[in-house]
């Protein structure tokens, strides 16, 4: 799957990564230019570079790196045809339907080829990845996108309506993904696709409960088991660094420090209010003499610190050490989809030979 030199050659898919919110894939074309936001880019000079790569624009307006593809690059940077799996659905159903190297898998719906890409990734080429995707421009342009990443070994695909039609396979397939609008109608073509001499799965992705709710009764119709729905949820954490929570002591001192203020305060008040009182008995020039002293004490008042702080606490202040701390992000993804899996165990011939010697249940 695409390049696996050490440096960007003529004809290369990378990706450019420009923000988290914005990567894109990039088929290098000498003679042709890429132009965004954060600059003016020649193909001709990222011919030659490392993978990983800093580059700078030619107008100065800012810098891209250069990516070697992966199936995660290729989910966030992939042209959309279709909505998507992305990478917390792709890894859950991976690891339940136990896609290894060597399986053999069929995907029913190819879309934009987000999971088809993760799929051939772990099967690798001595395993097989049969797609089907039922509309033909979808089809076509996947076709071409597996061809130009080197895939067409190790992906099949097919254009064809596989609720009606079925399955190009019979009896071979370790493990069956459906995307599709209608999945109830596919669960019996996946039956005969899957294999009989030991234990297969089957993967259903649904958008809402009633699509769910059909596809479980027409798994217990086929005979398959141990079917359970699960909901993937996705939730970022960001780490950052904080200062060491103070010691409750030294809170508590802090706290007594402006409980004392706020009784010198109150003590002041208390004091002005009395002088006032007093200069009605006063004459003028006594009385404005008197007025002029409360003034200077109120400025005094004013200027005291909120808190008394001891040189030592400042000194373990600017000691204090950071720590990390771990908080969710504000903006969750939400659901996509709802994956239904099941389990397809076939019946050992010693088992239906013994079933069959088994003398008839009678009433006594």
């Amino acid at each position: 799957m695409w390049s696996t030199g050490r440096e960007v050659a003529a004809g290369d898919v990378v990706i450019v990564w420009q923000t988290r919110e914005l990567v894109q894939p990039l088929l290098i074309t000498p003679g042709k230019d890429f132009n965004s936001k954060f600059g003016h880019y020649r193909h001709s000079d990222l011919v030659g570079i490392p993978y990983g790569s800093r580059v700078d624009s030619r107008n100065g307006r800012g810098f891209i790196h250069i990516l070697r593809p992966t199936p995660e690059l290729w989910t966030m940077a992939l042209p959309h045809r279709t909505q998507i799996l992305y990478l917390a659905d792709i890894a859950f159903i991976t690891s339940w339907l136990d896609i290894r190297r060597g399986s053999r898998v069929i995907e029913a719906g190819t879309g934009s080829g987000s999971f088809s890409h993760s799929v051939a990734r772990t099967v690798g080429p001595s395993g097989r990845l049969y797609s089907y995707e039922f509309h033909e421009g979808r089809a076509e342009k996947a076709r071409e996108e597996f061809i130009r990443h080197g895939m067409q070994d190790i992906v099949t695909l097919t254009h064809r309506n596989v609720c009606k039609d079925g399955f190009t396979v019979e009896n071979s397939a370790d493990a069956v993904f459906l995307d599709l609008p209608a999945p109830w109608d596919a669960v019996v073509h996946a039956k005969k696709a899957l294999r009989k001499d030991r234990p297969a799965r089957i993967c259903c992705f649904s958008p809402c409960m009633e699509q769910v709710m059909r596809a479980v009764s027409a798994l217990n119709e086929a005979g398959f088991t141990d079917i359970t729905m699960y909901e993937t949820l996705l939730r970022p954490h960001e780490v950052q660094q904080f200062p060491t929570p103070l010691p409750l002591s030294h809170v508590i001192d802090k706290l007594k420090d402006m409980e004392k203020f706020r009784e010198e305060k109150r003590l002041r008040q208390i004091a002005n209010h009395k002088r006032k009182r007093e200069d009605a008995e006063f004459s003028e020039p006594d009385k404005r003499a008197r007025t002029d002293e409360l003034n200077a004490g109120d400025q005094n008042s004013l200027q005291a610190p909120l808190i008394t702080v001891r040189e030592e606490d400042d000194a373990n202040e600017v000691e204090a050490q950071m720590v990390s701390l771990s908080k969710v992000c504000h903006e969750v993804r939400g659901h996509t989809s709802y994956l239904t899996f099941a389990r397809l165990v076939p019946f050992m011939p010693e088992t239906l030979e013994s079933a069959a010697q088994a003398p008839p249940l009678t009433d006594n």
